[in-house]
């Protein structure tokens, strides 16, 4: 929750960003007209990532310990650059790292075992049936990668995370508001698979961190 609780305050400074930005914009043209072929757009968003992990953990041996894997949320900036093959299909692309900490739950236990930064780059093909008026709706699909990084083990625990590819799932809309500027709102459902040795192995999980991926930002066409 108090990562939800950052995203609606951040939001509000997005919102009001956008609200300053149609004001400067008015001075370069008063109307927007949605992307076509060839542009290029440019997002600053702020971004929500949501795991849905609940997996359990396992000795060596394969024996349930009863505990169970829980990640932490995160809420950090990403920028997104979006360039159109055609008026209604595009590539985009997005850069951005979030921070996550890792606990083991269950049998009453909940304990910090290891922290660590994750830089997950994703690119996906997006449709959009709507060439005319304020509104670019658009789904998309693709490709994710997760590379963990900069990780901490914590309480005497040593854990392990393995790099790898996953895919995504992707809709949002642009909502033009003057000159090149529109508000950007979109979300990604990530699908990805790590496996996680803990203390070099003697404990392990199959771990599906399949975040939610929540984002509001303001978006510049060039």
């Amino acid at each position: 929750m108090p990562a939800l609780k950052r995203l609606v305050c951040l939001s509000s400074a997005v919102i009001a960003a956008a609200t300053l930005s149609v004001g400067s914009a008015a001075a370069q043209s008063s109307q927007w007209s949605p992307p076509r072929a060839g542009d290029v757009l440019v997002t600053g968003r702020v971004t929500s990532v949501a795991p849905a992990t609940e997996d359990g953990i396992f000795t060596a041996a394969g024996t349930d310990t009863g505990l169970n894997v829980d990640v932490s949320d995160d809420v950090m900036p990403t920028l997104g650059f979006t360039y159109f093959l055609r008026d209604n299909l595009a590539v985009e692309a997005i850069l951005g790292a979030t921070r996550h900490t890792i606990h083991a739950r269950g049998n009453g236990a909940n304990t910090e075992v290891h922290e660590t930064w994750v830089l997950p780059p994703v690119v996906t093909l997006q449709y959009r049936p709507l060439t005319t008026g304020r509104i670019s709706p658009y789904v998309g699909a693709g490709l994710n990668g997760m590379i963990f990084f900069d990780g901490q083990d914590r309480n005497g625990f040593t854990v392990d995370l393995d790099d790898g590819l996953g895919y995504a799932l992707q809709a949002g809309s642009d909502i033009g508001l003057r000159g090149p500027w529109s508000l950007n709102v979109d979300v990604k459902k990530i699908f990805f698979n790590t496996q996680a040795d803990i203390n070099g192995g003697a404990l392990r999980s199959d771990v599906d961190l399949d975040p939610l991926v929540a984002s509001i930002g303001l978006t510049r066409k060039f």
